[in-house]
């Protein structure tokens, strides 16, 4: 029972050996962001064997829209870490209790927004790019049931950010790990046994996505020795909002505008077809999983940082920032050969279709090397922005997106049209995703070295 209690107990970050707490954080993170992968990668393997190959374009091509219009949960879920680290690691009270409370309030006016707005907008958009006629209707009723239920996901998300920031990852594990198994049986239930399709898949992980975010307040409540969370501390401050909005913008903005960059890729991606869409979808889930280390780690880095900022130890934080980096890139490195090895199998869980398998597996090995430039990025990234320093990320976001991957997408296209491929290699959406990944690892490096991160503590 007393090892049961240690294993939940929030982790103090500002002592002890940086790599051991940073590991012991990362590994039920790790884990958590597997499961919770596996919702959108379950929607597709059940999509992809019991409706067909169109019906996994359709989920896989409502994703860069749904994206776009959930990044205000983005932006609050990262100010909230933020700030709930270092009051954590500084021991404020009741900044702390201020801080959870505005954030819970916060999130329920932006998910009224997200249910109206993104609900009016998701079929304009799905034709603004052109989206294939043979899946449009699939890919708005999947995108309409998801924003309708989007407080699920907007509370969930945010609730176990702060769950992060107070060094609590593994409640934050397990309530995933409950509503992901919720989400495989309703899967099987909705779409195997009573055939509803791309709705089926979609109202089951509103559902699971519910559960965890109820679980996740319940354990907030039981956690008043550190914090309070009463009904006063839900009325909206003007230095904490601001704060949270202020701290939380630019991942916010960079979200939708990386959204924007993957649904402009989309509709260059849209233009190869079918086959090439559904192929795309299966290496995004495949590459959601690879990604999974280097997020981990990125996060963890926040918390890290957070809370040894917030005591002012700076050298500490430099000392668990190259451990926690090393780490991680040993890790993609690992799972970037496995890939390599095994993606075949991996690809044809989601299709029996075997051009569609052959096809995959060759796009996915354009990106392979990428995901260890990558442990760079999110590693250090994560450290900027714990100590309050999450302008500089953003603008490494944008340029490489914007100023790299699209221009690089569409000038291969352009370069490479023929006769054989009248609107260009299919390749180039995956070389312009492994350029920007690499460029976007020598910049973050370049601005984490320089250390104005330092000054940016609140």
């Amino acid at each position: 029972m007393e090892m049961l209690k240690k294993l939940f107990a929030p982790v103090d970050m500002t002592d002890g050996s940086p790599w051991k707490k940073i590991v012991l954080f990362t590994v039920p993170m790790l884990v958590g962001n597997i499961a919770q992968q596996l919702y959108n990668t379950v929607d597709s393997v059940v999509v992809g064997n019991y409706v067909g190959d169109n019906a996994l374009a359709a989920v896989g091509s409502a994703g860069p829209i749904l994206n776009l219009l959930i990044v205000l949960f983005v932006g609050i879920s990262v100010g909230a870490g933020i700030m709930v680290s270092q009051y954590f690691g500084a021991k404020q009270r009741e900044e702390l209790s201020v801080t959870i409370g505005n954030c819970v309030t916060l999130t329920g006016i932006a998910t009224l927004f997200v249910m109206v707005a993104a609900s009016l907008v998701a079929r304009p958009l799905l034709e603004l790019l052109d989206t294939p006629k043979s899946i449009i209707g699939w890919c708005h009723s999947y995108l309409l049931i998801l924003f309708i239920g989007s407080g699920g996901l907007a509370y969930y998300n945010i609730l176990s950010g702060i769950l992060r920031g107070l060094g609590d990852s593994m409640s934050a594990l397990v309530y995933l790990l409950v509503s992901t198994f919720v989400n495989i049986v309703l899967d099987l239930l909705f779409v195997a046994k009573m055939d509803m399709g791309v709705n089926g898949v979609a109202l089951a992980t509103v559902i699971a996505q519910a559960i965890s975010a109820l679980l996740c307040l319940i354990r907030l409540k039981k956690m008043s020795t550190l914090f309070d969370l009463n009904p006063r501390y839900l009325k909206l401050q003007k230095k904490h909002t601001v704060k949270i909005i202020e701290l939380g913008l630019p991942s916010g903005i960079t979200q939708a505008i990386l959204s924007m960059a993957m649904i402009v890729v989309q509709s260059l991606t849209n233009s190869f077809g079918e086959m090439f869409i559904a192929a795309n979808v299966i290496v995004m889930r495949v590459d959601g999983f690879a990604m999974m280390p280097n997020f981990s780690f990125g996060t963890a880095m926040t918390t890290y940082a957070g809370q040894n900022v917030g005591a002012k130890m700076y050298e500490r934080v430099e000392k668990g920032a190259k451990q926690g980096t090393a780490i991680a890139m040993g890790i993609s490195a690992v799972l970037t050969s496995l890939i390599l090895i095994f993606g075949k199998s991996l690809m044809g869980i989601f299709t029996k279709t075997p051009e569609l398998v052959d096809l995959s597996r060759e796009m996915m090995g354009i990106l392979a090397v990428g995901y260890i430039a990558m442990a760079v990025t999110q590693s250090l990234s994560g450290v900027m922005r714990g100590a309050g320093d999450t302008m500089t990320p953003m603008w490494i976001s944008i340029a490489t997106t914007i100023c790299i991957r699209v221009p690089i997408a569409y000038g291969i296209a352009f370069l490479t049209r023929s006769p054989e491929f009248p609107g260009g290699r299919q390749e180039c959406i995956f070389i312009s995703l492994l350029v920007s990944w690499l460029i976007g690892a020598i910049i973050t490096f370049f601005f984490y070295k320089r250390g104005k991160w330092k000054g940016r503590a609140i």
